[in-house]
């Protein structure tokens, strides 16, 4: 039997396609496999988004290679950087036997029959309007308690600075219908959580349905039995209404969880951003959702170094986090895209970025150990995802999601299981860590 392996990096939007073409290959007849050694096709899902992810993407697609020295016979590259690059990524690195487009994910175990039979390099990259449904087969790749579902590929929202739209094109939602059907089929299967995901959640159904229809979806996926918890990632400020806010407070399942990548607060820096929003609005809307539950958490993202960037405008991003105290923030240096209209402008020096990226990281740090220390006393719901090198119970309340947030770390006298769900209170705090004691 033939064995395929898999590296997927970058997102989970990008784990979702890895899925997908494990799916295919697995209906095929193809075995999948997670050791490279044993491989006898790997495949590399790259992702493109910056620079530190292209390099990342490049020096995997290198390592790999190194396996057709051994057992590996043909290295194949698909997702973000080989949609962009296509051929100058195969011409400039010989080991690639093979690209495939992001649309053209289903073709996959075709190709590596062709590869066999003729052993001829191949380009795919026919299908600009993909995007995967619930009858199409998929190897999860997450722990058999949550799993991510795509409710949406492409963006419309062409933000200066970002790559996405020429890589995925435009916003193309998937019917309500065919996500629930998946949902049904996941929670049928022991998923407990579903993390809905997207380039952006909140602009879900303006294409299929003249209007967004993340609440209607939502309120849907409310009413199915055996489904724990409903996580909802990348939403944009200026589409969180009332309505949306007002469902979460209501659900007995979607999580008290906003992820909502704001990237500046300074409004000139937002406008030559292309970002729908304003500062005013940003503060509004956060205002809003602290006032409307009794405990929240809500996550951002934001961007140091934009092109013109001044110390002013730095300040008052900084300043604005300070005050705000995020319950999660991540931060990135702007990374200069090419065809993007923000790579045009100005640029602002690396060591100025660099710096500016270290003094958020450190403030969100004194941050998030001050609000994990206000949990001290308090009890959550958890869910258990296994064990650390020292034994003790790792875990994920509603407030934690899987892979981007901290973790709880659990201890009780009795034996837990993976997958299940715990009563904690917790005893202690760090800066991203909770330490919990299993009370029932």
């Amino acid at each position: 039997m033939i064995n395929i392996g898999f590296i997927s990096l970058g997102c989970n939007k990008n784990l979702v396609d890895s899925e997908v073409m494990m799916g295919y290959c697995k209906q095929y007849g193809y075995n999948i496999t997670n050791n490279p050694e044993q491989a006898d096709v790997i495949v590399v899902n790259t992702c493109g988004f910056i620079n530190d992810a292209k390099e990342e993407s490049i020096d995997t697609i290198l390592d790999m290679a190194e396996y057709k020295k051994k057992r590996c016979k043909f290295l194949i590259v698909t997702g973000c950087l080989t949609e962009r690059y296509r051929e100058e990524l195969v011409n400039e690195m010989p080991e690639i036997d093979a690209a495939i487009g992001i649309g053209d994910l289903n073709k996959l175990p075709e190709i590596i029959e062709k590869l066999f039979n003729h052993k001829k390099k191949i380009l795919s990259f026919d299908n600009k309007e993909f995007i995967y449904n619930s009858k199409m087969p998929r190897v999860i790749g997450t722990p058999n308690f949550y799993a991510y579902v795509k409710i949406a590929e492409g963006c419309n929202n062409r933000c200066s600075y970002c790559s996405i739209p020429l890589i995925r094109g435009n916003l193309r939602s998937r019917e309500i219908g065919d996500i629930i059907d998946e949902v049904n089929f996941l929670v049928s299967n022991g998923y407990k959580e579903i993390v809905l995901t997207a380039q952006d959640t909140t602009k879900y159904g303006l294409d299929l349905y003249k209007k967004r229809m993340l609440t209607k979806l939502l309120e849907t996926l409310n009413n199915i039995d055996g489904l724990k918890w409903i996580r909802f990632l990348y939403s944009y400020p200026e589409d969180i209404d009332d309505e949306l806010i007002k469902i979460v407070n209501k659900s007995d399942k979607i999580v008290n969880y906003f992820d909502i990548p704001i990237q500046h607060i300074n409004d000139k820096i937002l406008k030559l951003m292309n970002r729908k929003t304003t500062s005013q609005k940003i503060k509004e809307v956060i205002e809003k959702i602290r006032n409307s539950f009794s405990e929240v958490v809500i996550r951002t993202t934001v961007m140091v170094g934009f092109p013109t960037e001044t110390e002013e405008q730095f300040d008052e991003l900084y300043e604005f986090i300070k005050l705000t105290k995020f319950d999660r923030l991540g931060v990135f240096m702007y990374s200069q895209e090419e065809d993007t209209k923000a790579a045009e402008l100005p640029q602002v020096d690396l060591d100025i970025k660099a710096k500016r990226f270290e003094k958020i990281v450190n403030l969100q740090r004194r941050i998030s150990l001050n609000n994990n220390k206000k949990r001290i006393g308090k009890t959550y719901d958890i869910i258990i995802e296994g064990k650390d090198k020292n034994n003790f119970y790792i875990a994920r309340s509603q407030f934690e999601a899987p892979e981007v947030d901290g973790k709880i770390i659990a201890f009780s006298k009795e034996e837990l299981k993976q997958g299940q769900f715990y009563t904690v209170k917790i005893v202690d705090a760090f800066e991203y860590d909770l330490v919990g004691e299993v009370i029932k």
